[in-house]
């Protein structure tokens, strides 16, 4: 978590970034259980609340507005974890009560439903989105990148732990002069790509010896460029390194 004097220069700003263009608590859930390749109708309840908890962890580093779904999602999973860990009662058993996680289950197929019935509807060509006028060679050269693999908010939160796991303990106990604000970050990271014309490798945005404090702020600006449609957050196959472009 956040440490020294860097921790509060960040979260006292008042600086909050809101979730509501972004995905939510059962995104994050099917996020994990395909990161962990694990069967959604038999999901190891203990191993997905923890890693759910770490990842509202960052988001509370970031200072990004969890709305309630999240907690509520949050204290379903607890609820169920400790249905799990608790041996049943005779009554129970008698009854044959129904899996702790069965409804929960229920909620993420119909979800996961949905979600790819609205992939394969943003896949159909939609008036004044790809209708476009004769393009030159160079924009039909960029129209291709449009085949780029998305990257979701939660890839973008764990490639942030992972920058965030590079700094060292010891740097807390550095004088911070660096007073740049979320504002001026975008600016930096927008006339950055503009000189770049082309895609970026995501770490270059975090050199080495940055402080904790310039990452969290490095990565709420990239976070509000994402929702203000300035730039694409994407990989050229899965697995490989996140990159990001102007749009």
């Amino acid at each position: 978590m956040m440490v020294g004097n860097e921790s509060s220069s960040v979260e006292n700003s008042g600086y909050t970034v809101r979730l509501e263009m972004f995905e939510g608590p059962l995104d994050l859930l099917l996020h994990l259980i395909h990161k962990n390749e694990l069967d959604i109708t038999d999901v190891p309840i203990a191993l997905i609340t923890e890693q759910y908890l770490e990842y509202l962890k960052l988001m509370k580093v970031l200072n990004l507005d969890i709305a309630g779904e999240y907690l509520l999602v949050a204290s379903t999973l607890l609820y169920i974890k400790s249905k799990m860990l608790l041996p049943p009662s005779s009554e129970e058993e008698e009854a044959e009560t129904e899996d702790p996680r069965a409804e929960l289950v229920r909620r993420l197929l119909e979800y996961q439903k949905y979600k790819e019935a609205a992939a394969e509807l943003e896949k159909r060509p939609m008036l004044d989105r790809d209708v476009f006028i004769r393009s030159t060679s160079m924009e039909i050269e960029d129209a291709g990148e449009e085949e780029r693999i998305e990257v979701s908010l939660f890839e973008l939160l764990e490639a942030f732990r992972k920058i965030l796991e590079r700094v060292k303990t010891e740097e807390f106990h550095e004088v911070i002069l660096d007073r740049l604000t979320v504002e001026e970050r975008i600016q930096e990271i927008l006339s950055l790509l503009q000189r770049e014309k082309r895609s970026m490798s995501f770490h270059l945005l975090f050199p080495e010896h940055t402080s904790r404090r310039m990452i969290i702020i490095t990565f709420l600006a990239i976070l509000e460029l994402v929702k203000m449609k300035l730039v694409r957050i994407f990989q050229l196959a899965s697995f490989e390194a996140i990159r990001i472009s102007l749009i």
